[in-house]
């Protein structure tokens, strides 16, 4: 069996369907289907990619397009083909049940239009405005399981450990049995704040497969979370089997950003932005409530101290290179023009090419990036961490 290597985001917004209405508030106005298609097989390098707004009519309707005019083709298998990229169809919906504090993010992902045409029907008997990202559910959160699954689909609680919108960091007190049926989970996606080591420190996560995904809310966020699978073709079927690690397909290595660059990471207050050793409120240097507990602290609280860790793809630090200010546009784009994409000049361009390009020190600087030898002052309280000196 020849199983090759892919690169898969599956957190992709969509900004504004084809007619300029928006979809994800704060999404960028160029985030439309087309444009993040465009963007991730000819500039990022991306083979998959999941955009979780595709239960919007409108922009269902732009894909329809797409596939009429031969611009692109659903895969038996499922997923939509697109020059050197895979389309995973996918739906990011907000629960907020009684069992629950809520609100929590889910990911629902489909293998085929018209399947999510048919989730969609569904679900806007069930939302306010289906034309918008992340609306509130109303219905349990076992309800839309079932569903999923019986639409043939995948289901996986988004950026668990986020202070807001997540499973672990609004969602329950404990477990997540609390709120899930933890049988019809297809895995779990970290997000920004945290990794997997981290994550292993919960117990009842191990069960499941992790996620590393770029949550992008616009065209230059694509890919600075991914992970690298191993399929034998691009489908929604190969990828499903990855995800689950049979017949040979795995993911093979997850790759984010060091969780001290998230912008939850640590304990701070929200007004004065000192950092906490540990949440209190008010905070003791201002006063202020607005204290917002990191995920490193809350992971903290939640570690069933377990040292039997599952075996797990290795989980490579790397930061983007948008994060070097010294690489401007017009020297990304001599970039692009020399080794392709993006995913090209991370992981396959040497310190000599690299040279031949662009001055020495900056080459240098990227292969830093590549191998996550930064140093970093940490985020929390909702501002990213920072790379130290000329990183």
């Amino acid at each position: 069996m020849d199983l090759q290597s892919y690169f898969a985001d599956l957190h992709i917004h969509i900004g504004k369907d084809w007619n300029g209405r928006p979809v994800k508030i704060s999404g960028g106005k160029s985030l439309t289907v087309t444009n993040v298609l465009k963007e991730a097989s000819r500039r990022k390098g991306m083979d998959i990619v999941g955009v979780i707004d595709a239960h919007v009519p409108e922009v269902q309707a732009e894909l329809e397009e797409f596939l009429t005019k031969g611009h692109a083709k659903e895969h038996k298998d499922g997923g939509v083909c697109f020059e050197n990229t895979l389309l995973i169809l996918g739906s990011e919906i907000e629960i907020y049940d009684i069992n629950c504090r809520g609100p929590i993010h889910v990911l629902c992902f489909f293998p085929f239009l018209s399947v999510m045409k048919d989730f969609s029907s569904w679900l806007a008997t069930r939302m306010t405005n289906i034309n918008l990202s992340s609306q509130r559910f109303y219905g349990t959160a076992e309800e839309l399981q079932k569903c999923v699954k019986d639409f043939g689909g995948w289901f996986i609680p988004a950026h668990v450990f986020t202070p807001f919108k997540s499973m672990y960091g609004k969602g329950v007190d404990k477990s997540l049995t609390d709120v899930f049926d933890a049988t019809m989970i297809d895995a779990v996606e970290l997000g920004l704040s945290s990794d997997t080591e981290m994550a292993d420190q919960i117990s009842e996560l191990h069960v499941f497969p992790f996620l590393s995904n770029s949550d992008a809310h616009s065209l230059n966020k694509i890919g600075r979370e991914y992970q690298e699978v191993l399929l034998e073709e691009l489908s929604f079927y190969e990828l499903g089997l990855a995800i689950k690690g049979k017949s040979e397909r795995k993911i093979n290595h997850n790759y984010g950003m060091n969780p001290r660059l998230g912008k939850y990471h640590q304990t701070v207050c929200n007004h004065c932005q000192k950092n906490l050793s540990v949440y209190q409120t008010p905070c003791p240097n201002c006063g202020s409530k607005k204290v917002i507990k990191g995920v490193a602290e809350r992971i903290n609280e939640l570690s069933t101290n377990s040292v039997n860790h599952p075996s797990r793809p290795p989980y490579i630090y790397q930061v983007p290179l948008e994060y070097l200010p010294s690489l401007g546009p017009k020297t990304y784009e001599k970039l692009l023009e020399r080794f392709g994409t993006e995913m090209d000049v991370i992981h396959h361009a040497s310190l000599e090419e690299l040279q031949q390009v662009v001055p020495e020190k900056l080459a240098g600087a990227i292969l830093r990036l590549r191998n996550g030898d930064v140093a970093i002052e940490a985020g929390g309280g909702g501002r990213y961490g920072k790379l130290k000196g000329d990183s």
